[in-house]
């Protein structure tokens, strides 16, 4: 496997904050992110880190070309969101990081208000902004609390703050925490890893907060697929098949005593329930065998290994379990979805 790194030009010599955002086919989309950073009105240094995992489109060509002060990590194969994150962190210089999609794009004051709040909190704290819909303005969320099987809840309380997790579309955190933390779990491959760090950070009585100035738009779903109401809830097979084994995974590793392995207990034949009435909807079989089944295979198939890294993490956790449930609704959420958007179209 090759990795090349080509530095920016004329980038800080002492960055206080790195930007680093994880691209794969976009080229359409990375000149607004960018330009939504080389405009930030703050007098801090930034300097901004690309992972191109592999795209089959000129994004490589168009960094060198039309943004030669970005450092580039280009990457001979497609290696996914976590390792794509996890070796910009390793090779970025500022005090603290900001994760950053290629779909989305920061308002102008953005790394100010997250540099303020982050000296304000004074001590180490993941934090975001406000995620607006990249094309009705509408507020998508403010962080995301968590139902009791780790399916997200957008906080929408303009007066609530700490939160169970924040998406990586835009996650901020000191470089030297992200680095105790262990980074994002490369295990988990995509989709979830901002959540199990987050929950991680909150074991640790790390603070997980979402700003309430500022803002970032975001395409939702533009670089994978899914994670968008419009007309009815889209996903694909590949999205769900890793949100439902990583959600597993994560129930299991990161909830706190014995309510881990009652909440499995309702999981696993929920999983099933839903799996088969979705496939029965659909007249085929496909969710079933390639989400649904795998995902209520792994705390079996990966009993030993989960084992070993739930005991890990619970020996780390200095917060008391009821602070832990405090960012977690005893509700369905996806029953509430449900009711909502109707049945998800699944491509």
């Amino acid at each position: 496997m090759a990795v090349v790194f080509h530095p920016g030009l004329n980038t800080p010599a002492h960055p206080r904050v790195s930007v680093c955002i994880a691209n794969f086919d976009g080229e359409a989309l990375l000149p607004a992110c960018i330009d939504s950073l080389l405009t930030q009105t703050t007098g801090a240094a930034i300097e901004i880190l690309v992972h191109d995992d592999c795209s089959r489109d000129r994004s490589v060509m168009l960094l060198r070309e039309c943004y030669p002060q970005v450092h580039v990590i280009a990457s001979d194969e497609n290696v996914g969101f976590c390792i794509g994150n996890n070796r910009m962190v390793a090779r970025a210089r500022g005090d603290y990081v900001l994760l950053l999609n290629n779909d989305a794009a920061l308002a102008p004051d953005a790394i100010g208000r997250l540099l303020e709040m982050a000296e304000l909190i004074g001590r180490p704290a993941i934090l975001t902004l406000p995620q607006l819909d990249w094309d009705t303005g509408a507020l998508v969320d403010r962080g995301c609390l968590l139902d009791p099987f780790f399916n997200p809840i957008p906080n929408l309380d303009p007066a609530r703050d700490d939160v169970a997790y924040v998406i990586g579309a835009c996650l901020w955190c000191p470089r030297d925490a992200w680095h105790a933390l262990g980074g994002f779990p490369e295990w988990m491959e995509s989709i979830g890893e901002d959540l199990y760090l987050c929950g991680l950070a909150r074991m640790r009585g790390m603070p997980v907060r979402a700003l309430r100035e500022s803002h970032y738009r975001h395409r939702q779903g533009a670089t994978f697929g899914g994670n968008r109401a419009n007309a009815g809830l889209r996903t694909s097979i590949k999205r769900r098949r890793l949100s439902e084994r990583n959600k597993t995974r994560a129930l299991i590793v990161l909830t706190p005593g014995v309510f881990a392995w009652f909440l499995l207990a309702l999981h696993l034949p929920a999983l099933l329930l839903e799996g088969l009435a979705l496939s029965a909807l659909r007249r085929d079989a496909t969710l079933l065998r390639e989400v649904y089944l795998p995902a209520i295979a792994t705390p079996f198939r990966e009993r030993n290994v989960l084992r070993a890294r739930r005991n890990e993490v619970q020996a780390t956790r200095t917060i008391p379990v009821a602070r832990w449930f405090s960012a977690v609704r005893w509700q369905l959420r996806k029953v509430a979805m449900l009711r909502r958007y109707g049945v998800p179209r699944v491509a």
